[in-house]
């Protein structure tokens, strides 16, 4: 088995994180725009499908904007009003983060990054653990996503990491 680097499991996983993220967006779309903008109760962090994924879009937007060096002092997505709108930003954030995820050196994973929550307050970590952290806070919402999905037109597809490796390798199709 080949030797697998640090770079190489972050890679893995933002490539998984995207895939899993369109795959959700993908079922939502398909149920059109009033499906995604209906509210399905204050149980959940944010009451629509649209405003889920345009909550996992800022996420994403906002992280890479502080491995960048900036601290936006707003997350945006909830102004977004289609999922057409939403697709367009989140095209060119995943193109950005693909870019700054796909020339990570071994020695940046490692780097501090210092930045300031949307209220200002500063903090600070080490840039691996802050890239697993926006995969691992999609995953909190990917589960509302689907069982948000589930109550509006039954279980959408899977997103374990395993059926994405398997489809990816092509041993399943997708």
């Amino acid at each position: 088995m080949a030797d697998v680097t640090a770079q190489d499991l972050i890679r893995g996983l933002y490539d998984y994180h995207r895939w899993a993220n369109r795959r959700l967006f993908d079922v939502t779309a398909g149920l059109g725009e009033e499906a995604a903008g209906r509210a399905l109760g204050t149980q959940w962090s944010v009451p629509t499908l649209r405003r889920m994924l345009a909550h996992l879009y800022g996420a994403d937007w906002i992280w890479l904007a502080r491995w960048k060096g900036t601290s936006p002092t707003a997350l945006p997505g909830a102004e977004i009003a289609t999922l057409a709108e939403l697709r367009g930003l989140w095209d060119v954030t995943e193109q950005e983060q693909r870019e700054f995820v796909d020339a990570l050196a071994p020695a940046a994973l490692g780097r501090v990054v210092e930045y300031r929550n949307t209220e200002g307050k500063p903090f600070h970590g080490a840039l691996a653990t802050l890239l697993q952290h926006v995969a691992n806070h999609a995953t909190h919402h990917r589960s509302e996503l689907a069982t948000m999905l589930t109550m509006v037109s039954g279980s959408p597809p899977s997103t374990d990491r395993i059926v994405h490796e398997l489809i990816r390798s092509g041993q399943m199709k997708g």
